[in-house]
């Protein structure tokens, strides 16, 4: 049932175009369409584009892409079947809204749901698991990339994924499940990475907090993981690299292959725009009104002190591995020249460590008194309204604003201004000049106007709130 709320809570609002999903889309429709990496045919909708050899192709990486294929393919001769032209601005537009769905929506779905089971194996109450993954996809930033076709969501998903399948490596002292596990390691890391670069650091760590719950079972046990976490992970650096080189002929990524113009500071600060941590800029990620994510969501202050009270209830590997995960991102985002990410909501070039950071909010709550239960509560319901207010109006929050919540979100939102970026995923001849294929939710296709549009949203979480009271145990708290 949590799992329907947030997947139906993601899927509800099309959050519209923006130069990083159009970049994806762009290269979806190339592979789909023209069957070639090459955007030449829709590049005009994004500045987020890599020039190689007078050709144009997306800048990132693949791996959102690669996963989206599939489901674009099934669509098309369905589109067809129910009478849409999937070539057609329509059918498009519709194609653009299923894969966002499937590829970053459902991922990002199932990583609650594995976030909820791993509070539970804590030792977390159910309503204490409920917590966290109601938290993470209606709380946090995460609703925002979840509906969106980027990347930040599917490569939290596949951290937790990885880090859920690590966590079952030496538990039942089989060998062949270990291998299995391992693999699964592997992939959901190693595709973290063909989705993302920056996700390598972090993978590296999840393979690493795998091989250590090997350790103690003996050299075969070490070799057994370490071989399927090197096979999961060789597949996917194939696939990247074979990306790369079909691509650009090399191996190089693909924001190597930047236009200097839009973005300047590429080639001109550090490598590739990366410095050095900047502490003024961590306390602004942290807490600032402009990306913070404690501003953003006041709820995960508490998630520091869960993890805290799991490191003191043994889970120390486990507590290390996720705390390292979200200080390399954070550290990450702050040594960036461009740490505000341009047009979004939080850090988003940490967005990816919020998931595991989570993992501290189901031990908080169990760990509470019910005082203090009711002060989560209370921040968890700012927190969802936060989200909520961002989402329905427009998550890509300009990056000048000192304070867009403030200044733009709170007062759109209770002026019934819901879905206001009209910017198109279509190409700009397909898009025309009227904003007709801009952002939307699901109330606004019944008919419904302003405030008005979020309540079949509303009315599914109150029956979700019915039926929980109804089917969870009294004890469960």
């Amino acid at each position: 049932m949590l799992g329907a709320v947030t997947c139906f809570s993601f899927i509800y609002f099309y959050e519209g175009g923006g130069w990083n999903q159009n970049s994806r889309f762009d290269l979806l429709r190339a592979i789909v369409e023209e069957h070639t990496l090459r955007i030449d045919s829709y590049h005009q909708n994004t500045q987020d584009k890599a020039h190689f050899r007078g050709h144009y192709y997306s800048d990132k990486a693949p791996g959102l892409v690669f996963l989206a294929v599939p489901f674009a393919v099934v669509a098309r001769p369905l589109m067809r079947a129910v009478g849409v032209d999937p070539l057609s601005p329509r059918g498009e537009f519709f194609l653009s809204y299923l894969v966002s769905a499937f590829s970053v929506a459902l991922p990002m779905t199932l990583a609650g749901v594995c976030l909820f089971f791993l509070a539970l194996r804590f030792g977390a109450s159910v309503v204490g698991a409920a917590f966290g993954i109601v938290v993470l996809c209606l709380g946090t930033p995460i609703w925002a990339y979840a509906s969106l076709f980027w990347a930040h969501a599917l490569v939290g998903a596949c951290l937790i994924f990885a880090f859920a399948a690590a966590m079952k490596i030496g538990e039942t002292g089989t060998s062949h499940v270990d291998f299995w596990w391992a693999l699964a390691v592997g992939l959901a890391a190693g595709w973290a990475t063909v989705t993302e670069y920056p996700a390598a650091p972090a993978s590296a760590i999840l393979a690493i907090f795998a091989l250590g719950r090997a350790w103690r079972h003996g050299a075969s046990a070490r070799w057994r993981v370490t071989a399927g976490i090197g096979m999961g992970a060789a597949i996917c650096v194939a696939m990247l690299l074979g990306y790369l080189h079909a691509a650009f002929g090399g191996f190089r990524p693909s924001y190597s292959y930047y236009d200097s113009t839009p973005f300047s500071f590429m080639q001109q600060q550090g490598y590739m725009g990366l410095t050095y941590p900047h502490p003024d800029r961590l306390l602004k990620l942290l807490f600032g009104c402009s990306r913070g994510l404690f501003f953003a969501s006041p709820v995960m202050l508490a998630a520091p002190f869960g993890l805290w009270a799991l490191w003191k209830c043994g889970y120390r590997t486990a507590v290390a591995a996720a705390f390292a995960i979200v200080a390399y991102y954070f550290l990450f985002n702050a040594s960036f020249y461009w740490w505000k990410a341009g047009l979004n909501f939080g850090p988003r070039y940490a967005g990816a460590a919020i998931p595991l950071l989570c993992l501290g909010l189901a031990p908080c709550w169990q760990r509470a008194t019910p005082a203090w239960r009711r002060v989560l509560l209370v921040l968890a319901a700012g927190s969802i309204l936060m989200a909520l207010m961002v989402i329905s109006t427009t998550s890509q929050l300009s990056m000048q604003d000192n304070c867009p919540m403030m200044h733009s979100v709170w007062p759109s939102f209770w002026a019934g201004k819901m879905a206001m970026n009209r910017d198109s995923m279509l190409t700009v001849a397909e898009a025309g000049a009227q904003g007709k294929y801009g952002a939307f939710n699901l109330g606004q296709l019944l008919g419904l106007h302003g405030l008005a549009s979020l309540i079949p949203l509303i009315a599914m979480w109150a029956l979700a709130a019915f039926a929980w009271r109804k089917i969870a145990p009294s004890k469960s708290m």
